[in-house]
């Protein structure tokens, strides 16, 4: 089971570079770097856990500097 959620987690932050938006891409690697921060704590690696806590950080500041995503309007000739 810690496996398959090792193998969720590669899926879901390297996916997360396939969003063209940054708030969604931003999302997802916040969600990728969870699921490998509880990957960490299950298998006992502090690195991993470490590591993916400041993915996660800043990931989170980069989305609360740049505040709400601007709706974007699409001008129609």
């Amino acid at each position: 089971m810690t496996d398959i959620l090792g193998w969720v987690a590669t899926l879901v932050f390297v996916g997360s570079y396939f969003f063209a938006r940054p708030a969604a891409l931003r999302a997802m690697q916040m969600l990728g770097a969870l699921l490998w921060m509880i990957y960490g704590f299950l298998i006992g690696a502090v690195p991993v856990v470490v590591a993916n806590a400041l993915v996660f950080a800043a990931a989170a500041w980069t989305v609360l500097r740049n505040g709400a995503p601007k709706p974007v309007f699409v001008r129609r000739n």
